[in-house]
């Protein structure tokens, strides 16, 4: 600890100030990767990225890398993507489909389901008495939430659903809204960025403030809807009764919830995500029953993962850690499992538009998130605390939603995920840890 105050001090909730420290400060940071990234649930995937028996895909859980693997009877997996050996990856691969994995430095080969199958010199070198069986792969907890899944290295972590909480309410309206949920389309964009990986995430969990401000040159312009009939697509413009930003409890929060006025995509009806949506209204609302009336907003799930604009298109994103001052990007695009090429196709023209790493929101968010890291590795600026203030007091347990909420544009989401934050850094062990009761 770098520090003769406890996190929850350096976090003043209360007052709505944070100290500048936790943004920089390399020994806080290694505080993060056993306290949270050690023990929380994260997300590593989707289920429709491995549907055969044999798939992996490659991915992180903080700095470790991670293979996730549907092994040889079906089973999902998550492992420790190193060799027990001396340590070299056993996959380089992004993605694709083998029944083992062979090291490339000694040939230790490990199956789908993370046993040591395959040991050069067994025999003439080991004289058969290395023990495989304590020598497999290291295996993370594994559990999913309509197709999304979830792994953790603390066996001693509460279920995905408790960790969850309340958020999985806000999590349905997106993931269970026609039968077979989601896909995710293939491929991910990456990116690496010279800032703080809890700045992008704050910013999820739910700033509608700066939407005006650093968007303003998109508001009120219309982008290509990536269809031939061409019409306008601005979810900037999208007329609303009311907003609400809400705080799920356990560091998780949404942007804004409001009540749904239907598609905010053009008002084409030949636009595919529109026509595709008024086809399938019955049944979203006959999955959701009374949620079907509320339309989802972009939102963070403690730690790092986001889930952005899922009401009219859908991205999940991972900001990785890699030391205090950078992050590396991964953002992959979903849309409904029964949806078409031509939804598909307009999903993907869209999102790489706006939230890929050179699309025009994503650069709007990504220069404050680099300056305000910047900034905070300053002798001065330290001396001075973040302001979290906004909306402060004026917070109240919503009427229909499991959430506490404010008017939007309130910092009631930063309080929440800060104030998570620094339980997991203060608490020993997950017993010392105020999860939010679950309320549906």
């Amino acid at each position: 600890m770098t520090t003769d105050t406890t996190y929850h001090q350096m976090v003043d909730n209360k007052n709505g100030r944070m100290n500048r420290k936790i943004i920089v400060n390399e020994e806080i940071y290694k505080q993060e990767l056993e306290q949270i990234f050690g023990r929380c649930w994260l997300w590593v995937g989707h289920e429709g990225q491995i549907p055969k028996n044999n798939d992996f895909t490659s991915i992180y859980m903080g700095e470790d890398p991670v293979l996730v693997t549907r092994d040889s009877k079906g089973k999902v997996h998550v492992f420790l993507n190193m060799c027990r050996h001396r340590g070299n990856r056993i996959c380089r691969a992004d993605a694709g489909n083998a029944p083992s994995f062979m090291c490339t430095y000694h040939g230790w080969t490990f199956a789908t389901d993370g046993k040591l199958v395959g040991v050069p010199g067994y025999k003439e070198a080991y004289f058969e008495e290395l023990d495989r069986s304590q020598w497999g792969l290291v295996e993370a907890r594994v559990d999913t939430y309509k197709g999304l899944i979830f792994a953790t290295w603390d066996n001693s972590a509460p279920s995905l659903l408790d960790y969850l909480g309340n958020m999985a309410w806000h999590m349905d309206l997106s993931f269970d809204r026609t039968a077979g949920g989601v896909d995710l389309l293939p491929g991910a964009h990456k990116w690496m960025m010279e800032m703080n990986w809890k700045w992008p995430t704050d910013n999820h969990v739910g700033d509608g403030y700066h939407v005006p401000i650093t968007h303003g040159s998109i508001r009120g312009r219309g982008t290509a809807s990536g269809t031939a009939s061409g019409g306008g697509l601005n979810p900037a413009n999208a007329q609303v009764q009311q907003r609400d930003a809400f705080a799920f409890g356990n560091g998780h929060g949404v942007a804004s919830i409001s009540p749904s006025r239907g598609s905010v995509w053009s008002a084409d009806s030949e636009n595919p995500v529109n026509k595709f949506n008024k086809e399938h209204e019955a049944e979203i609302k006959e999955r959701l029953g009374e949620r079907a009336k509320w339309q989802p907003g972009t939102c963070a799930i403690f730690p790092n993962l986001v889930i952005s604009n899922p009401s009219w298109s859908g991205s999940i994103k991972l900001f990785l850690p890699r030391g205090p001052l950078w992050t590396l990007g991964w953002s992959y695009y979903f849309v409904d499992k029964q949806s078409p090429k031509e939804y598909r196709d307009t999903i993907r023209t869209y999102q790489t538009l706006m939230h890929g790493p050179s699309g025009i929101m994503e650069q709007d968010d990504a220069v404050p998130f680099i300056q305000a890291t910047g900034t905070a590795r300053g002798l001065i600026a330290q001396k001075y605390m973040i302001n979290q203030q906004l909306g402060l007091g004026h917070e109240r347990a919503h009427e229909e939603i499991p959430a506490m909420a404010a008017p939007s544009p309130s910092e009631i989401g930063q309080r929440g995920y800060y104030g998570f934050w620094a339980e997991m850094m203060d608490a020993p062990s997950w017993n010392q840890v105020k999860l939010t009761p679950r309320k549906f």
